[in-house]
């Protein structure tokens, strides 16, 4: 048995891996990799069946693992070793003349092959893919990592062991990994893995360190203790109504598992760990006397494993399998794709996203009919209409969900101090009654939906969703200790006080950080007042403020601000003429009176966008600068809009009003695209004066009241201009709008004198 293992490293070490790989010793990590790709598909065992193609894809691997190491790489070209644990010294004299003379002709003694390398190549773990891959597929599905090294011999007895463990297990959907300690001494480190061999399992983040004798039985059950206890409820004719009408409590559907076992199969835990945060499992044994009742009620065959999948509808389930094997990629599928219900109530933020995912294109948009309702036996009737129009409506692009008021903030604010996500919406009108007007209303407003999707002409920033289902701070606390005292306990049991340096010194440290906190406090003088110092920070700059005025605003949260700068004759030739090609610069025209009310507009419109790096935001005050709109309109004729001014203002002013228009200016390439205001107010009612009103008033009353409704409906005006700037600006991303090229960029030299 020595000999055999003699044998195999005298294999894989007495080989040159540059000639192994046919690559010279300047080669690059590319043509490294490149050359091995080619050799592992020729050298395969699968695909060459000749005698010696085994031996070869061990040393080819091997080959590259040295090569594709920069650190062994560097040893084997200093010292010729292909180990990075042995000793790079050089070897006392004597020895070396001894190890010079001695030669061992393994062919000898022709011991039989084992393909030990070759098995756990597929399972070998690195420090990055455990991090990035392994770690967060944990919280899906548990993992059974071995601890191994080379001249590891006790690692040989158990390898028969193990390989049938694997066979067994990873069908069903355990993860495996295998962990060479000489390797990968940071992973096993950041494992707390010192010996070989170890055995350890990971779920939900956790390892956990096998400690009984490595058998086959033993390590199944090892699996099955990772995993949490009520992860499948035993479901009997007592309970089986109970567990099918609790979907309206835990917002879940509901998988019942119809097998003859006494003990609920691995396979039906692992599936229902999988899908713990969207499916409620349970199981039912079919040998007992005390489920016959069940299996009659939904017309089970007692011959092969079934599984039923119950919605909100409890009396007939929505999907039905049923298999003499069932396997774990039919099993994944079947519940997948019947993971939510058919109208969910939004729990949590995670939920939400998944029903109503982001999608920059309209084409691939879900939109989510939402039902902000109560829980009160008054909503049951209007709830229950709503289920029955999702019923008859399933399309894929709709999905229906509602919310509880009193349980979430769901109403749309602009105004919100949280902001999570931008949302399109539109509010059905006169709300919903589940009459059949309101059906017959909604349906029509979805036609139009799916084929107009400016239809949705609001928007506003939600805030996070709260988590309906999280504990309190104080259960996750006790949970968390009770986890490091269970750690704790078997690691004084079954470790090294190596292994318990770590958390011996977690626990001291803590003690030393309460107990001292609580002699200061003992301490302290109680009467001595601390002065309170105040960071002295700079007020800040914004945007707004032109050179030489101070402004009164304070710049907003750094995740709600929007960077606007004016376009003057000093910031005229970086911002726009020599502007970096595939930037543009979205710039508002507006006024000294219409300044703050378009700017406060204009940053809320653009605030989804202004995550672009190709994104540059600006604002020119046409009273300072009232030709550079002129000159631009005259070099783009195109641009100009087909209506004219009223005669009323042609007569008054030759000028046109660009207050509120939004530029997009390519300076590269000199063309822009333009925005025009839309006004959406009731300016005409709110400016209207009867000529009654006047008489009766007076004249000097008359005019004051005039005044003061043109005031107003300007107001309201302005602050309608940019209603539909945020649909411009998506039509802008995927480049869509008109544009309009000018030979040369007017100049922006001179100021305008104030009148």
């Amino acid at each position: 048995w020595i000999a055999a293992k003699l044998k195999i490293y005298t294999i894989t070490a007495r080989f040159d891996p540059y000639k192994v790989l046919g690559v010279s010793r300047h080669a690059s990590q590319a043509e490294i990799k490149k050359v091995y790709k080619r050799l592992v598909r020729e050298w395969h065992p699968d695909k060459n069946k000749s005698p010696g193609a085994e031996d070869m894809f061990i040393k080819i691997t091997k080959s590259y693992e040295i090569l594709s190491n920069e650190e062994r790489r560097s040893n084997y070209d200093r010292f010729g070793q292909m180990d990075e644990n042995q000793n790079f010294a050089r070897a006392p004299q004597g020895f070396r003349h001894f190890h010079d003379s001695f030669y061992f002709d393994e062919s000898f003694f022709h011991f039989p092959r084992t393909s030990r390398d070759f098995t756990d190549s597929k399972h070998h773990l690195h420090y990055n893919q455990y991090i990035t891959e392994v770690l967060p597929a944990s919280f899906k599905r548990p993992y059974l990592i071995k601890i191994t090294s080379e001249w590891c011999f006790t690692c040989i007895h158990i390898e028969p062991v193990w390989k049938d463990t694997v066979l067994e297990l990873e069908p069903l959907g355990v993860g495996i990994g295998v962990v060479d300690i000489g390797y990968e001494r940071q992973l096993a480190n950041h494992l707390g893995a010192h010996r070989t061999p170890s055995i350890l399992g990971l779920i939900n983040g956790k390892v956990t360190f096998f400690h009984y004798a490595v058998v086959r039985e033993h390590l199944r059950q090892f699996v099955e203790s990772l995993l949490p206890q009520k992860l499948v409820e035993k479901v009997t004719d007592n309970s089986y109504l109970e567990f099918l009408n609790s979907w309206h409590e835990e917002n879940k559907p509901r998988v019942l598992m119809f097998d003859v076992a006494s003990n609920i199969p691995l396979l039906y835990k692992l599936t229902a760990f999988a899908f713990k945060d969207y499916v409620q499992f349970g199981y039912v044994d079919m040998g007992l006397t005390q489920t016959s009742k069940v299996v009659q009620r939904f017309n089970i065959n007692t011959y092969a494993p079934t599984m039923l999948l119950f919605k909100e509808n409890t009396d007939k389930p929505a999907d039905v399998i049923q298999a003499r094997g069932m396997k774990k990629q039919i099993i994944d599928e079947f519940v997948s794709n019947n993971r939510f219900l058919l109208v969910p109530r939004l729990v949590n933020q995670k939920l939400f996203d998944e029903l109503c995912p982001v999608k920059q294109f309209h084409r691939r948009r879900k939109y989510c009919v939402l039902l902000v309702t109560g829980e009160g036996e008054q909503f049951v009737s209007v709830n229950e209409a709503f289920f029955d129009f999702a019923s008859s409506n399933t399309k894929e692009v709709v999905r229906f969900a509602y919310v509880y008021q009193r349980q979430q903030e769901i109403h749309p604010c602009a105004n919100t101090h949280t902001p999570f996500r931008r949302v399109l919406y539109r509010t059905v009108t006169d709300g919903w009654n589940g009459s059949d007007d309101d059906k017959h209303r909604l349906h029509e407003q979805l036609e139009i939906l799916q084929r107009d999707p400016s239809y949705l002409t609001h928007d506003a920033m939600l805030p996070e969703l709260n988590n309906e289902f999280a504990s309190m701070f104080l259960i996750q606390w006790i949970n968390a200790a009770y986890d490091y005292l269970s750690q704790f306990y078997f690691d004084l049991l079954y470790s090294n006080w190596r292994e318990m340096m770590p958390v011996l010194s977690l626990i001291f440290s803590a003690l030393f950080i309460l107990f001292g906190t609580v002699i200061i406090q003992a301490f302290s003088e109680s009467g001595e007042d601390k002065p309170t110092k105040q960071k002295a920070t700079d007020p800040p700059k914004t945007a707004e403020s032109s050179p030489g005025q101070e402004s009164t605003s304070s710049r907003p949260p750094k995740k709600n601000f929007v960077e606007v700068t004016e376009l003057t004759d000093i910031t005229y030739m970086s911002n726009l003429v020599r502007l970096k090609p595939g930037h543009i610069n979205v710039v508002l025209i507006l006024t000294d009176a219409s300044k703050q009310v378009l700017l406060r507009k204009f940053a809320k419109e653009v605030y989804s966008f202004s995550g672009s790096q190709t994104l540059h935001y600006s604002f020119l005050n046409v009273d300072k600068h009232s030709q550079w709109m002129d000159s631009l309109m005259e070099s783009a004729p195109d641009a100009r809009p087909s209506d004219c001014l009223d005669e009323e203002e042609d007569f008054t002013s030759n000028k046109s009003d660009y207050t509120g228009h939004v530029l997009a200016l390519n300076g590269h390439k000199k063309y822009f695209c333009i925005f025009r205001p839309v006004f959406t107010g009731e300016e005409a009612e709110c400016s209207r004066w009867s000529e009654e009103d006047a008489a009766t008033a007076g004249p000097s009353k008359a005019s004051r009241s005039r005044s003061s409704s043109r005031q107003k409906a300007t107001t309201l005006e302005i602050h309608h201009k940019l209603d539909r700037l945020g649909l411009w600006m998506e039509r802008l991303m995927e480049g869509t709008l008109p544009r309009h090229y000018v030979p040369a960029w007017p100049g922006l030299d001179t100021i305008t004198p104030q009148k």
